[in-house]
């Protein structure tokens, strides 16, 4: 019996765990038992030693000192106290009248509020529900097709699991043991892209079969001039000023960044982008500001109100990823401050109380101890599983796999994919990330040019498991996303309080039938994003390696004549015993030494080729 278990040890562990979660207890007690249990178990049978659990306590303590995952509460709060302050509300409105005239108008604003609110509130079910409470009634008000109009809620709620600042991501990057700003670069151009196809989808419907997304009528359109227009000129000629600026601000952007902070290399991408964003927000809400005071009617009606509900949150937006993109701020000092601007737009819009205020430190926490305790009970898992070799055991099993790294890739999609329907991504993230890091660190880099950096080609590998990871919010049979619209949409007849007219129920099947068009278009881009891996890798800056002996100069202090500490590729041989006492002086200087000790740290890096 003991033969039996030494040799099937990892997957009788796996086993031990199906059968804890299958009991109904919660993720983290089941993962921490699941560790405990069969660590002591191995011990019985001779695998561990009897002191395995030693470092235990440091591991959990570890964890618990980790600041990246101070992004997590601060993005929370930020996201709560914005949906709570009815922006939502006001943002379904206001889009939905400038694009209501088009036909499929209405699923563009939910599309586009959508992708607002995952960049702000970044919690799926606040946007699904707001948007299932305020847009579904109106949709089918006006006769869309009810898979498309339940799809295209649940869909765009979904978005905020890959568009920064994502709690995915900020998980993901401290599973894979990289940075959270590379992640927020890496993910954004797929975050828009994916926007897009949403965008593309809806336009098809709309030229194919318009009766499914028929346009806003014209009693429904509440901000009309005067003289009847629209306004629509007005907000058109707005934006084109706006887009000259960010235009003007992108060609000078290198420039001012030179000045400014003292950069010698071409900003990237995505910074440009977000920070030519910012600069044409701005000046939006500037001129928008002169024409309510100074009553000049430069903006119409519509022009106005899409400016004072729009930009800021926008802005918001923009110098959060901004500072981070900038390298100003990291990702948790740029969380306090989204959360900071979150209290001040609150405060703005006349909404923030002690009660708003309770609710959301409450729900916060709540979120907070959810995520850390998994945490704790995958690391409780994870150490007994590492100790066992049950990462080669993986390893084994994913390289007998046909198709080298690409067939890993999709096998590893696959598993995601299907795990999915089934469990909730921060349970993915803590159980099945760490066990294919060791996999994926041999494999990938050969699809990938000789010399590409190894954090590039994870962070790659991170946005793809994110991608992926959001289709499980839209799956079945537990897609939460479809379970926070069954929640709000109407479960039966109704009479319709504009119109008159008796409105069906929306059932449990039209809801499921409309997430299907939208996970195919998730796939195809997550199939994108392994085809083209540049538009991941692409917004990601080029790690500097970092001179010591500059450093040092740079502050004053004389340069190091000490050797650079050996490596494995240039380790010496050990020194004869007579040499030891010296040696151990040598080593109890450096620990004296506090500089020195912080200069062989850089030195380290440097060498590593780490990012300062």
């Amino acid at each position: 019996m003991h033969d039996f278990i030494a040799n099937n040890f990892v997957p009788l562990m796996f086993s031990g765990l199906l059968v804890f979660l299958l009991t109904g207890i919660p993720v983290a007690f089941g993962l921490a038992a699941t560790g405990l249990l069969f660590g002591f178990i191995g011990m019985e049978v001779g695998l561990f030693s009897s002191n395995l659990f030693q470092a235990l306590p440091q591991r959990v303590f570890g964890i618990m000192q980790n600041d990246t995952l101070l992004a997590i509460p601060f993005f929370t709060f930020m996201g709560i106290i914005l949906e709570r302050s009815g922006m939502a509300e006001d943002l379904l409105e206001t889009v939905g009248q400038v694009f209501g005239p088009l036909r499929g108008g209405l699923a563009v604003a939910v599309i586009l509020v959508g992708a607002l609110l995952a960049a702000t509130t970044g919690v799926v079910a606040a946007a699904v529900i707001s948007m299932g409470l305020i847009s579904l009634p109106i949709m089918l008000r006006y006769g869309y097709n009810r898979t498309i109009a339940t799809g295209t809620i649940t869909a765009s709620g979904t978005l905020a699991q890959a568009i920064p600042p994502s709690l995915v991501l900020i998980v993901l990057a401290d599973q894979l043991g990289r940075s959270v700003g590379d992640m927020y670069a890496g993910a954004l151009l797929p975050g828009v892209l994916l926007v897009g196809l949403y965008l593309c989808f809806i336009a098809a419907v709309a030229i194919f079969k318009p009766k499914w997304v028929p346009a806003l009528p014209e009693e429904a359109r509440i901000y009309r001039e005067p003289n009847g227009a629209s306004g629509h000129r007005s907000l058109l000629v707005l934006l084109a000023i706006c887009g000259v600026a960010a235009y003007g601000w992108a060609q000078v952007h290198d420039r001012a960044m030179q000045s400014w902070i003292g950069r010698t290399s071409a900003s990237p991408a995505d910074e440009v982008l977000i920070m030519s964003l910012t600069v044409a927000s701005l000046l939006a809400l500037a001129l928008a500001i002169v024409n309510s005071i100074t009553r000049m009617g430069l903006l119409s009606k519509l022009a106005e109100r899409f400016t004072f509900v729009l930009i800021p949150p926008l802005v918001l937006i923009f110098l959060v990823l901004g500072t981070i993109f900038l390298g100003v701020a990291t990702p948790t000092e740029g969380g306090a401050m989204g959360a900071l601007g979150a209290l001040i737009m609150a405060l703005g819009r006349r909404k923030l109380s002690f009660k708003l205020l309770n609710q959301a430190l409450d729900n916060t926490a709540k979120l907070s101890t959810f995520v850390l305790f998994i945490l704790i009970g995958s690391t409780v898992f994870s150490f007994t599983f590492n100790a066992a070799d049950g990462h080669v055991w993986v390893e084994h099993l994913f390289t007998a796999l046909p198709g080298g790294a690409l067939g890993f890739l999709i096998v590893v999609n696959i598993l995601v994919f299907i795990l999915g329907c089934f469990i909730d991504f921060f349970e993915i993230a803590f159980i099945v990330i760490p066990m294919l890091i060791p996999v994926a660190e041999k494999l990938l880099p050969g699809m990938f040019p000789p010399g590409t950096p190894l954090d590039a080609i994870m962070v790659w590998f991170g946005v793809v498991i994110a991608m992926n990871l959001q289709t499980s919010f839209l799956t079945p049979p537990f897609g939460f996303a479809l379970f926070y619209l069954r929640s709000v949409a109407a479960k039966s007849d109704y009479k319709d309080r504009v119109t008159g007219e008796n409105i069906p129920a929306v059932t449990t099947a039209q809801i499921y039938k409309g997430s299907i068009a939208f996970i195919v278009l998730q796939l195809i881009m997550v199939a994108a994003v392994i085809a083209w891996p540049g538009m991941v890798t692409g917004g990601i800056g080029e790690t500097t390696k970092i001179d010591a002996d500059k450093a040092l100069e740079s502050m004053g202090l004389p340069q190091r004549d000490e050797a650079p500490p050996p490596t494995m590729d240039n380790a010496v041989p050990a020194a004869p015993a007579a040499s030891a006492a010296p040696a151990a002086t040598s080593s109890t200087e450096n620990n004296e030494d506090p500089m020195k000790a912080l200069m062989e740290s850089v030195n380290k890096d440097a060498a590593a080729g780490k990012k300062p």
